[in-house]
């Protein structure tokens, strides 16, 4: 076996540098130490999984563990005694529980629920898109990549309007939350109210039930073998907090890359039948999912020669994944016309028993929001070419984002 020790791996991917071009370290990882041990920020001695097919393999491996409960004291050393009456949820679950889970919101959470969205979410994208200054440079992030997710996943959950950019304030706090003790106490105060919020809005779901998924589910809480209250609320989290942020930045990356690479946004204004393999290149080449949520070894597992040991915490890299030549021909080449089959392999969603369940929702969100922008604004441009791109900066590198995205709509004819 290898044994690797590269603690400043960890500190490494959480500066701004990396930040702006992570490809050239994962692309030494996957050579070098394709299973990298390190010392993230929490201090958590923590395995970073890299190549495609070690990746694909972990997803899917029953003795690196989704339980939070089994991994507790580590749990709560990373997010916080709070975190744990939100987090109840099949993310969170191994079988036989999370079989349960998934389950019961799968028979909710249906295709036909999604595809009956279409005109919804359409009519958003007018909207926020009628909002917007055509003439003056806008920051597309606020002014349309976050409100469209986040209106989306009310309109599913039946959030009523008037409450939305409250529940859109905690959530986003808790996405930022860091390891200072400032941070912490906002996450802390932040999950509460999303809490105590989820709990009377599933009351009032009861009393005046509606045709949203939130009502559906609250119907199935109270059959046998339903949600438990607990359950449902941590779903109903689950789902505002996934449906969110990972659908707003990935939506600000596709516009980003679409941009900076004139040729391929061509082909797709030309070709509007490309929109969905465009949205699949796009979660290939740049997804808002930098790395996976953690697992935890169950017992001593060995991938690529490296032993990791049991207790430990797993990360695996899925930006790092979706760009190993190995799997993909040219795979840091950003190409809309790539082969259905291959565009269809990357890991952008997961894989296995915990493969993203609100993918085809994303992709419906992408696809119509692309299509909206750049036929309506089809000479959209950077309103600043020659900058470089703000990327955030995160405490662990779990999302992939920009900071902002200044384009100008409508550019003046010179």
């Amino acid at each position: 076996m290898t044994t690797v020790d590269d603690p400043a791996t960890a500190a490494e991917r959480c500066t701004p540098e990396f930040r702006r071009n992570p490809h050239p370290v994962y692309a030494n990882l996957r050579e070098t130490a394709p299973v990298c041990p390190m010392r993230p920020p929490h201090g958590i001695d923590t395995y970073l999984i890299t190549r495609y097919q070690d990746a694909r393999a972990a997803l899917a491996d029953p003795r690196l563990s989704k339980d939070m409960y089994g991994a507790m004291d580590a749990y709560r050393r990373i997010f916080g005694d709070s975190s744990v009456a939100l987090d109840d949820h099949m993310l969170n679950a191994d079988p036989p529980k999370h079989t349960r889970l998934r389950k019961l919101v799968n028979s909710e959470f249906t295709p036909r629920r999604v595809e009956a969205l279409r005109p919804q979410i359409q009519d958003i994208v007018e909207t926020l898109l009628d909002g917007c200054s055509a003439r003056e440079p806008v920051d597309l992030l606020p002014a349309f990549a976050f409100p469209l997710p986040i209106t989306v996943i009310c309109e599913l959950l039946g959030v009523p309007p008037d409450e939305r950019s409250q529940v859109q304030e905690w959530s986003t706090t808790v996405a930022h939350t860091g390891f200072s003790k400032e941070s912490k106490q906002a996450q802390q105060k932040a999950e509460e109210s999303l809490h105590a919020y989820f709990a009377d809005l599933l009351t009032r779901k009861r009393s005046r039930p509606g045709d949203d998924l939130l009502s559906a589910l609250t119907a199935a809480r109270d059959t046998d073998g339903g949600l438990t209250e607990q359950e449902l609320i941590s779903t109903a989290f689950l789902l505002m907090f996934a449906g969110h942020k990972t659908t707003a930045y990935l939506i600000g990356n596709a516009v980003y890359h679409l941009l900076t690479h004139p040729a391929q946004l061509r082909a797709v204004q030309e070709n509007p039948e490309l929109v969905g393999q465009a949205v699949e290149e796009l979660v290939r080449y740049d997804g808002s999912v930098e790395s996976a949520t953690f697992r935890f070894a169950t017992e001593d597992v060995e991938i690529a020669g490296t032993r990791i040991p049991k207790g430990a915490l797993v990360q695996i890299a899925l930006s790092s994944a979706n760009r190993d030549p190995l799997k993909f021909d040219s795979p840091d080449q950003f190409d809309v016309t790539r082969s259905e089959n291959a565009q269809s392999a990357h890991l952008g969603f997961g894989h296995g028993i915990h493969y993203c369940l609100g993918a085809p929702l994303a992709r419906l969100e992408m696809q119509l929001a692309l299509t909206g922008l750049f036929s309506r604004f089809p000479r959209v441009a950077l309103a600043d070419p020659a900058r470089e791109a703000p990327w955030m900066v995160v405490p662990f590198p779990a999302f992939r984002g920009l900071a902002e995205l200044p384009v100008v709509l409508e550019p003046a004819v010179l």
